[in-house]
């Protein structure tokens, strides 16, 4: 019987040290790929939502703006029942001795056991059973100070992740206004340089690069953001890489003149391009089976698409009043700069249950 009492103490403790582990490493480790608990969690949670969003039809949407919630809720239960079920199984072999009710009789059953542990955690109210020997003197001490450290931790961490949440959202906002509401990278890069003069459109591009950077190492903070999908495409981070992309691939391919050399060579639309393509190639090769996908021939169809979609965006920039290069040579540095980047854009972007129309609408209509 004693060997029995022990090994349900030792199981307990187990259980608590696993998912006060967990907590560790999720909201202050805080590195993405890591965790034992929330990360499986939050994974199958997704794939939950994945094939309800499915049956949904034109709720599709709306079901999967409601996952990265429920993933936060989820891991607070998870965290908080485990938790529960190690006090409780410490706790278990000592009712009626080590831990007695305060009125009648002990009982010493399992559930008692976990109505003990659980209350001998909370940081408010007073609870119905009471330790009575040094040694469970102890374990309610200790119960508590975890309980009011993880309380804390998890509401930290949760606010901590929407004000990460409203950072990624704000620039998608951005690059949608600086856009003109048309996430389309001929019409930002004609509003950066309007007369092809881009001296003011260069600080926005320092701040977008600074913002994805930011973004970047946000999500390495907190990967559950990965799961917040929002029925706004352009809130998405495959959008936002996209559109930053392309952007970039236009200004090196298909910007001419002596005017343009300095911002082509520039510390900004380096940056810009390097964080763009170590985001998205982080997330998918975090959340993503497999390697990540290396630069690929563009077959004709999708050259085609292409061709188009550079021919469209070299119409509005010379409207604009920029000067452009319009030989077949720049057309083939632009699908060149593109296929660097597209095969990651187009296998994560899938992931989070955006349809290709979703990120890269312009490249399809003009296909």
């Amino acid at each position: 019987m004693i060997t029995v009492s022990v090994l349900e103490r030792a199981l307990g403790a187990l259980v608590m040290g696993v998912v006060l582990l967990d907590v560790f490493i999720t909201v202050l480790y805080a590195r993405i790929g890591t965790g034992l608990i929330a990360g499986r969690a939050a994974h199958l949670a997704w794939l939950a939502f994945h094939r309800a969003a499915e049956a949904a039809g034109t709720h599709r949407g709306a079901v999967l703006s409601f996952c990265g919630p429920v993933i936060l809720l989820l891991f607070v239960l998870l965290w908080a029942l485990a938790l529960t079920l190690g006090a409780g199984l410490i706790i278990h072999p000592g009712l009626g001795t080590g831990v007695q009710a305060g009125n009648g009789p002990t009982p010493t059953d399992l559930v008692t056991a976990l109505y003990a542990g659980g209350s001998s955690m909370a940081i408010v109210g007073a609870s119905d059973f009471k330790p009575t020997t040094d040694a469970y003197r102890l374990v309610y001490l200790v119960n508590s100070l975890i309980g009011m450290s993880v309380t804390s931790l998890v509401l930290t961490y949760v606010m901590q992740v929407y004000g990460a949440l409203r950072q990624r959202n704000t620039l998608g906002l951005r690059l949608r206004i600086l856009s003109a509401e048309t996430s389309d990278a001929g019409e930002l890069l004609a509003r950066l340089g309007p007369g092809g003069q881009f001296s003011a459109g260069y600080s926005h591009l320092t701040s977008l690069g600074d913002a994805m950077a930011e973004m970047k190492e946000t999500h390495h903070f907190y990967p559950v953001l990965f799961y917040f999908r929002f029925r706004e495409s352009y809130y998405s981070v495959s959008a936002q890489a996209h559109l930053a992309l392309d952007t970039v691939s236009l200004i090196r391919s298909t910007l001419a003149g002596k005017d343009t050399v300095w911002l082509q060579e520039s510390a900004a639309v380096e940056s810009l391009w390097r964080v763009a393509q170590m985001l998205v190639v982080t997330l998918e090769t975090t959340f993503l089976p497999g390697d990540p996908p290396l630069a690929k021939t563009v077959n004709p169809d999708e050259r085609q698409c292409w061709h188009a979609h550079w021919e469209a965006a070299v119409s509005r920039l010379a409207e604009a009043g920029i000067a452009v290069a319009r030989e077949e040579a720049a057309a083939q540095a632009y699908i060149d700069l593109r296929a660097q980047w597209w095969p990651h854009i187009a296998r994560l972007a899938p992931a989070m249950a955006y349809r290709r129309e979703d990120i890269d609408a312009h490249g399809l209509a003009v296909s």
